[in-house]
């Protein structure tokens, strides 16, 4: 983590007040006296911003002390978190395992009991992979309910800031310092959709998690699940090659990276216009369920996450964002959050709800959790 030192009415050490929270933002945030270089090499020489991303800036004004700036997946595209420029964390409860991408070392640092809560963004589950890898929660907020100012890319009609905690209740003391505040506790857990969508392993864990939670959710099916991953995918291409085909000019990005961003060159108008149709089918699809069930449950990743060696071409892990880059398609806050070990390796399981609603997902991570505890 890069340390955040005497600078614009902030510091790293400070001896911390009542209700203060201290935090780590990903490096695609700007933060007012810093360069945001996405841990990429081509954004080596990138001046200081001039000013705090507005998350930043709001949290900052909430009693929250930021403490540093964490690396990720090069420029933000990448599923596994692997950096060999700007490094790539150790995933403290899983070492052998990737840290998951892109917001690696905010998922890291949460994990490792550094800071109380991290941002990262999320565009095809950047916050919801990391989490699942590192055995923590992440939450994706509504499409646009977080302010993005301020963060790389400018543009993008996918990606969310979303933070990582150990605890829901830092979630929910995080989303209410935003002005997203959540209701009281649950008494009751409203009804579940689940969806089977991973290796029956996983599926039949999560089910079983439920299950010790006196849960017994209803089957539930989203059959544009597959169609919703491959638009979010043509999206995402599309939008960073816009964003980044200007750093392209020479070698600095590494050759995974950039081959991936050329690859959104060849994106035609009707391939555009197709996803967009999926998505505003998925869109509803999504709605519908989620009118028959408050919440959808799902896993978070359809297979275990790989180890450090496994996960050496980046390209071979691409599906493994297949269950959250849905619902950046569809823009409704998702969850993630830890269920359990197979084989050495974390389960977690996902939960989504309505437009506006991620105080509904802290509620009922909360109310896990405490089940969980007894």
């Amino acid at each position: 983590m890069q340390p955040v030192t005497e600078s614009n009415g902030f510091v790293t050490r400070c001896t911390l007040g009542e209700g203060d929270l201290r935090f780590a933002v990903k490096d695609t945030l700007d933060i007012a006296g810093f360069p945001t270089r996405a841990g990429c090499p081509a954004l080596a020489a990138n001046p200081a911003a001039e000013q705090h991303a507005d998350v930043v800036a709001t949290l900052l004004g909430q009693k929250c002390i930021l403490t540093g700036k964490t690396t990720l997946h090069e420029l933000a595209f990448g599923v596994t978190g692997i950096n060999p420029w700007a490094g790539t964390p150790v995933n403290p409860l899983f070492p052998d395992l990737i840290p998951g991408g892109s917001s690696s070392g905010s998922a890291a640092v949460v994990a490792a009991g550094e800071v109380d809560f991290a941002l990262g963004t999320d565009t095809g589950g950047s916050v919801r992979m990391p989490a699942a890898c590192c055995g923590i929660l992440g939450l994706k907020p509504t499409y646009g309910a977080v302010s993005r100012a301020g963060v790389m890319p400018a543009q993008s009609s996918l990606d969310c800031v979303g933070i990582f905690a150990r605890e829901p209740g830092v979630l929910r003391d995080v989303l209410t310092r935003l002005g997203l505040p959540v209701d009281a506790p649950l008494h009751r857990m409203p009804a579940i959709g689940f969806i089977p969508s991973a290796l029956i392993s996983i599926d039949s864990l999560l089910l079983n998690f439920l299950a010790q939670a006196d849960l017994q959710p209803r089957q539930a099916e989203l059959p544009l699940l597959g169609d919703a991953h491959r638009a979010g995918l043509t999206l995402i291409s599309h939008e960073n090659w816009q964003a980044f085909k200007t750093l392209l000019r020479d070698d600095r990005v590494s050759a995974d990276v950039g081959t991936r961003i050329r690859a959104g060159a060849g994106i035609d108008a009707r391939a555009l216009e197709a996803a967009e149709a999926i998505r505003r089918t998925f869109t509803a699809q999504v709605d519908d369920q989620l009118a028959k069930t408050p919440l959808l449950a799902l896993a978070t990743l359809p297979e275990l996450p790989p180890t450090l060696e496994e996960a050496k071409d980046p390209l071979s892990v691409v599906n493994l964002t297949r269950l959250v880059r849905p619902f950046n398609l569809s823009g409704h806050p998702a969850l993630t959050l830890p269920a359990g070990t197979l084989d050495g390796r974390p389960v977690a399981l996902q939960l989504v709800a309505g437009n506006g609603q991620e105080g509904l997902l802290v509620q009922a991570a909360e109310w896990l959790s405490e089940r969980r505890r007894r």
